[in-house]
């Protein structure tokens, strides 16, 4: 285990820690300098192993980033994680030759977001200071394999059909959610925040919930993730042929 300490005042706010997990010396040092360099406060910690990561740490962890070489053990000593960092979440970091799926993660229950080793370097920092404000981010890419099983759910649910499918647009197929449902799923594909939506729309968190959990529910979805996975494979059915989207007139939003 070791541990690289960023120093003087930046814009994340107080001194906490970033735990990356990985084998030893696999984490490219260039990365540690620039999340050093880009958020002051930071202290980047490391440890080679999922059982040294639940260690205290001097500075509490804010975000717990776990290779996906891992990804089998993950299970195993998640609640050990959670005890040891109550305040952090976990993302899987993933390259290129590694082989995750959307259900992989959906399966695990405990990873909120998987950050993609491969991205440009401003792009990446950008990611990392979303998931450090407490946001979550899943690269499209993984989506596409599950949105098909998904997309057939969703023909299923739409009810009796007086029509071949082949006839039917998929707007027509997607057609029980309502404007507001609409908005909230595509600022929920975004990966906003429940209170970020309401503070948006003007409206309380316990109604934006409760528009989440509807919108769910008529999708057949199982979780906000895979409601966000429907999103991404049909919204050009969503936006229809004006392609602007609900967020585009979220300014108007009653």
């Amino acid at each position: 285990m070791r541990s690289t300490v960023g120093g003087g005042a930046g814009e994340i706010g107080a001194r906490r820690s970033l735990l990356i997990i990985s084998s030893e010396f696999s984490f490219p040092e260039c990365l540690v300098y620039a999340i050093e360099r880009e958020f002051r406060p930071i202290v980047v910690e490391q440890a080679s192993s999922l059982e040294a990561a639940c260690a205290t740490f001097e500075q509490p962890v804010c975000l717990i980033l776990i290779d996906a070489e891992f990804l089998s053990e993950i299970g195993a000593h998640a609640a050990d994680l959670m005890r040891s960092h109550p305040a952090a979440p976990i993302v899987l970091q993933q390259d290129s030759q590694a082989a995750v799926s959307i259900q992989d993660i959906l399966d695990l229950k405990v990873v909120r977001s998987v950050l993609p080793m491969d991205l440009k370097l401003d792009v990446w920092l950008s990611v990392i200071r979303l998931l450090l404000r407490g946001g979550e981010y899943f690269p499209p890419t993984m989506f596409q394999p599950h949105t098909r099983h998904l997309s057939q759910k969703l023909a299923n649910y739409s009810g009796p059909i007086e029509q071949p499918m082949a006839e039917r647009s998929d707007f027509e197929e997607i057609g029980v959610l309502t404007d507001r449902e609409l908005q909230i799923l595509e600022m929920v594909a975004r990966g906003w925040q429940n209170k970020i939506i309401a503070a948006t729309l003007r409206l309380s968190e316990h109604t934006v919930k409760i528009h989440i959990h509807n919108l769910i529910t008529k999708l057949g979805a199982h979780n906000r993730t895979e409601a966000a996975a429907v999103f991404h494979a049909r919204k050009d059915s969503f936006y229809g042929s004006s392609g602007r989207s609900k967020t585009d007139l979220v300014q108007s939003a009653p």
